[in-house]
């Protein structure tokens, strides 16, 4: 029965995730919709299963959850300071700045979602990821200290995907 299940539903989070994802594009909420839904998400990760070989061990879903409400705030909080930046900086007195941030992770989607946050909070950008994926480079919009980004970066995004990803 495990195995049916396994074989089944290769990325049950996946499978939930498409099936939600189209039920909302729909705009509208239908049994039908739900169910074509659902069948999405079970052929989608089915037919791309052999392409994932190595299937992401678990992840700790409440620390999940808390991490994305603290991306969510952090987008906020950054929308502002780079609105703030732009009204009142001029462009001669901007410190932009590319960072090498080296990684202690080690999960191709821990690296992933960690590229996304940094690009998904306004004034930085990921911008590559290093052939040995031990290195990621950052543009900084606007910074004083580079080192305490860098720092800031590990700690504040870096060290919760490790506890993250198990």
């Amino acid at each position: 029965m495990l195995r049916l299940f396994h074989w089944l539903f290769p990325h049950p989070l996946l499978t939930l995730l498409l099936a939600i994802v189209w039920i909302l594009l729909q705009n509208s909420f239908t049994a039908g919709m739900a169910v074509f839904g659902l069948i999405l998400g079970i052929v989608i990760p089915r037919i791309t299963a052999a392409f994932w070989p190595e299937r992401p061990g678990g992840i700790r879903t409440g620390k999940m959850i808390s991490y994305g409400v603290m991306v969510l705030w952090d987008i906020m909080v950054a929308n502002v300071q780079v609105a703030w930046i732009v009204l009142t900086v001029p462009n001669s007195k901007l410190k932009p700045a590319w960072i090498t941030i080296p990684l202690d992770l080690r999960q191709p989607e821990a690296i992933t979602l960690l590229a996304g946050t940094i690009t998904l909070t306004p004034g930085t950008v990921s911008a590559d990821l290093s052939q040995s994926g031990r290195y990621l480079l950052v543009h900084v919009l606007h910074t004083d200290d580079p080192d305490a980004e860098r720092d800031g970066i590990k700690t504040r995004y870096e060290a919760r995907l490790k506890e993250i990803f198990i």
